[in-house]
């Protein structure tokens, strides 16, 4: 997809507005442009917007046109601001180059840009990966190089980036396993959605702070780790839709009483669905559709009171309670079709049915 994954509403280009560590944004001032001999900061920014000028291979916008001359903070998509230690009088503080349609890679002189806090180059067509090099941005907030073409191994410098808090790296071709130091890190959102990862989820997957964390359309597989219980205080929305996982929805799900968005849909989950679902009353989309979940689709879910979304389609449920079939009335989706309930409009063969119902249930136990 090019620039359609970025319609999530956390694509922003903000104003850089940080106490210690961010930085604000400020206007075009009426003095004259920093002398960079007289700023080494800048004087640094300028090798590294050059050299990054030069192996840009498509601009049809040219934005890079007006990346001419010392004075950076004039560049199109440079930010500059007082920077936290006061040292100079600018720095470059931000980076946004947001749908551009650049092509190119990053070049290791980025390292260069010490003081940044944001780097958002989302929706264009840069290969290659992170260069090692920005392990020395070590204010870096904000990194989103989303639905690009870049490719390899998790990058990770990322995990030697200290004070990152959003992390935006889906629509790309990043391949193999994720490292589980990501999940020690300070984030407070994690999107490595529609990627070509796979392996398991790291067991420390619980050790995150973030408030999201989407890791759906990969090729991730195993259990979903236990570990996540320990996310209560945190976790707002988590997304594992379209991968390969197995095993049960672990039980501790069942203590993520903040969850919004829970959506485990398209995998090989088996077992049943625990009414203890109906305990998480901040849940507002519910989405098991596509899996092996047998058992009766319990009547604590569907009264849960902030409810807009349950999808449990295509799976092996055998009954289905009078309260999740009055949900529509009330204004909430709610599908179950593709599924094994009498009387229900278009179920599963019967034949389908008894053949899965005939076998031994893998999963007793789910949440």
């Amino acid at each position: 997809m090019r620039g359609g994954g970025k319609a999530s509403g956390l694509l922003r280009l903000q104003l850089i507005s940080l106490s210690s560590v961010l930085f604000c944004r400020i206007g075009l001032s009426t003095t004259p442009p920093p002398n960079p001999t007289e700023n080494p900061s800048l004087q640094n920014a300028f090798v590294a917007l050059q050299a990054w000028k030069k192996v840009i291979t498509s601009d049809p916008k040219n934005v890079t046109g007006s990346w001419v001359g010392t004075d950076v903070c004039s560049y199109q998509g440079v930010f500059c601001s007082p920077p936290p230690d006061a040292k100079f009088g600018k720095v470059v503080s931000g980076i946004g180059l947001n749908h551009a349609q650049l092509a190119g890679v990053f070049p290791m002189e980025l390292g260069l840009l010490t003081y940044i806090a944001i780097f958002h180059v989302n929706s264009n067509y840069f290969q290659g990966t992170i260069p090692s090099s920005f392990s020395s941005l070590t204010l870096l907030f904000e990194l989103d190089v989303s639905n690009n073409l870049l490719a390899g191994g998790f990058p990770s410098v990322v995990l030697e980036m200290t004070s990152i808090k959003y992390l935006d790296i889906r629509f790309n071709h990043f391949e193999g396993p994720l490292p589980g130091g990501l999940f020690g890190m300070p984030l407070d959102a994690i999107f490595v959605n529609d990627n070509n990862f796979d392996g398991i989820i790291p067991s420390n997957l619980g050790d995150s702070s973030v408030s999201v964390a989407n890791f759906a359309n990969n090729q991730f597989q195993g259990a979903i780790p236990n570990s996540i219980g320990k996310m209560a205080t945190t976790l707002n929305e988590i997304l594992f839709i379209n991968n390969k996982f197995s095993g049960c929805i672990p039980q501790p799900v069942a203590s993520l009483n903040q969850l919004n968005v829970l959506d485990v849909g398209t995998n090989k989950l088996s077992g049943l669905l625990s009414d203890s679902i109906g305990l998480l009353k901040d849940l507002s989309i519910l989405n098991v559709a596509n899996n092996f979940l047998t058992g009766i689709i319990p009547s604590s879910i569907c009264s849960l009171p902030n409810l807009t979304n349950f999808t449990c389609s295509n799976n092996y449920f055998i009954n289905v309670s009078p309260t999740c079939l009055s949900l529509p009335s009330a204004g909430v989706i709610f599908d179950d079709i593709g599924n094994c309930i009498p009387n229900q409009p278009l179920p599963r063969l019967l034949k389908q049915c008894l053949t899965f119902l005939l076998q031994p249930l893998s999963c007793l136990l789910t949440i």
